[in-house]
């Protein structure tokens, strides 16, 4: 038997013999090579009488003219696969398929293919990561440098880095909110043979020192001085309150804005607040303490108020970005000069239990922490007052 050297692509009709003058078959392409063959349906139907197998053409109806040029536009991109196989130096007949696909995928944006992707990626997530994607959507639309697939390349990896630095933004939130979107994309465009390569592997983009966001928290001191401060507006009293609560919480941003009255239940006489963490879905049982209590009884059972949303036509808590910017002036009235943010108030609460002689598997509890990984960081910043005691309990042990 001989060996052929060459690809050969024809089209085949009727290949199962099921076709007759009331029954259309399909048209399908045949490719061989070294003795090997692979049939793909081109998706066209026809009668037998409408098929010209000499000259492998549709005849005998109306639309003749777009379905042969479909067929002729098929094997020209089939050719085009196999030429790029030659080109690769391995020939796989039974990958042309896959190779197709992506071809067609590439010819359009990799924006488009963001897209795409990014409904399969939020399939299942929680309300506030599907944001996170449509957010990383948008900007890319309007940043506009990421059109085709070449514009996705190392100098415009770099740039981007640049232009959001310029926006004074820190590593670790350049990386978390735009940078680990891409790559992601970037790999799965590599999975689909719709990029050789992903541009993160070849250059260095700062991701930022996440402990030392994770260890920023208030002082006893400086908490007491923010909560006795007074405040100049009746609207940065409210912040303040709401920013106290927190930190008498261990509540992440996304779940102080999910509180309601509802989610408190009494067990064995004390308040508790019972949930789910927006960001993991982790379960959290948190003891309503006096501090956070009086603030609820204070705003008649709800959180402060502290901004009026125009489309809903109701009171509500302010988005992160703009309860950062607030907590600017509210620290400032109450003497502190830290930059302190929305996420501080998360840790100062799991510091303040830390050193108040609380176990680390009871805090990760009342946060919802799915480990005490982060915790055992935080231990780090032990007060100097915890340590003091703590090695005099030990000397009197000892002694």
């Amino acid at each position: 038997m001989s060996i052929i050297r060459q690809p050969v692509i024809v089209l085949k009709y009727n290949r199962y013999k099921h076709a007759s003058p009331t029954r259309e078959a399909v048209i399908e392409l045949r490719i061989a090579y070294n003795n090997r063959q692979k049939y793909m349906s081109t998706g066209i139907r026809v009668y037998p009488k409408e098929w010209d197998n000499r000259h492998q053409r549709v005849i005998n109806r109306v639309d003749v003219a777009i379905l042969n040029k479909t067929l002729d536009k098929l094997i020209n991109e089939v050719r085009q696969v196999l030429y790029d196989m030659i080109e690769d130096g391995n020939i796989d007949i039974f990958a042309i398929p896959e190779r197709l696909d992506a071809k067609r995928k590439k010819a359009g944006t990799f924006t488009d293919y963001c897209k795409e992707r990014a409904k399969i990626r939020k399939y299942g997530l929680s309300i506030l990561r599907q944001k996170a994607y449509d957010r990383i959507l948008e900007f890319l639309d309007d940043y506009g440098k990421f059109r085709s697939f070449s514009d996705v390349n190392e100098s415009s990896i770099m740039e981007l880095d640049r232009y959001l630095q310029k926006k004074k933004m820190k590593a670790s939130s350049r990386w978390a909110n735009y940078h680990r979107f891409l790559n992601t994309f970037i790999i799965d465009a590599q999975k689909e043979n719709l990029m050789t390569y992903n541009p993160y592997d070849r250059i260095r983009i700062d991701k930022g020192d996440d402990s030392q966001s994770i260890e920023r928290y208030l002082s006893t001191q400086e908490l007491g001085q923010l909560r006795t401060a007074t405040m100049p507006t009746e609207r940065l009293d409210r912040v303040r309150d709401l920013f106290v609560f927190q930190c008498f919480t261990c509540m992440a941003y996304v779940d102080l804005a999910d509180f309601s009255r509802e989610k408190v239940r009494v067990v064995d006489g004390k308040d508790m607040i019972f949930g789910q963490r927006g960001k993991t879905g982790i379960e959290y049982q948190i003891p309503l303490l006096r501090p956070a209590k009086d603030i609820l009884d204070k705003y008649d059972g709800q959180l402060p108020a502290t901004l009026t949303s125009k489309k809903k036509g109701r009171k509500g808590v302010m988005t992160n970005q703009q309860y950062n910017k607030a907590l600017k002036n509210v620290v400032e009235a109450a003497g502190i000069s830290a930059h302190v943010t929305t996420h501080w108030a998360r840790h100062t609460g799991a510091t303040m239990l830390l050193n108040a002689g609380v176990e680390m598997d009871v805090i990760a509890k009342v946060g919802g922490w799915s480990d005490t990984k982060v915790l055992r960081r935080i231990y780090a910043k032990l007060h100097p007052e915890t340590v003091v005691k703590a090695v005099n309990e030990i000397e009197d042990k000892l002694v």
